[in-house]
């Protein structure tokens, strides 16, 4: 039981994570610019305004960082519904095949999303990663983590 309620605790973090990474405007920043998947808010004076992302954006592999990190946040939650529901319907000594399979996913996208944003976007810019950034890179350790828990685990009783 301790090891059920573990499970389910990393994973609704790796869900908090892959949400918070991908609302978040915490991607990239410079003293006066914090950027992220979906915009940009530039500081003038002392108030920050949104303005969109720069024409010279490559909006195919903006598109690409958008969806990979938004179908990570779907199929993490997919997966946790579908662990739930293997709880009651799995008989004893299967594998949670369905449930891996969609954190494993799941993780693919969010690396997806943030390879491409490390090598695409800001290489001409002075500035550093924000926080969203490196949550992303975190929840993709922890989705590959509980995709490989998923597929060992076994349920041991009815």
């Amino acid at each position: 039981m301790l090891v059920l309620a573990g499970i389910v605790v990393l994973h609704l973090t790796a869900i908090i994570l892959l949400l918070v990474a991908t609302i978040d405007n915490a991607w990239w920043f410079t003293d006066s610019v914090a950027t992220d998947v979906w915009g940009r808010w530039e500081l003038a004076g002392s108030a920050w305004h949104y303005t969109n992302l720069k024409e010279d954006y490559d909006k195919e592999y903006l598109q690409v960082v958008q969806a990979g990190a938004v179908l990570a946040c779907i199929f993490s939650i997919l997966g946790l519904f579908v662990f739930v529901a293997q709880l009651f319907t799995l008989s004893k000594g299967q594998r949670f095949t369905f449930s891996g399979a969609l954190m494993l996913i799941s993780c693919l996208c969010v690396m997806i999303a943030a390879s491409i944003y490390t090598d695409i976007f800001h290489k001409q810019e002075q500035g550093w990663f924000g926080h969203s950034f490196i949550l992303a890179w975190i929840s993709f350790v922890l989705t590959f983590i509980l995709g490989v828990i998923y597929v060992v685990l076994r349920k041991k009783s009815e």
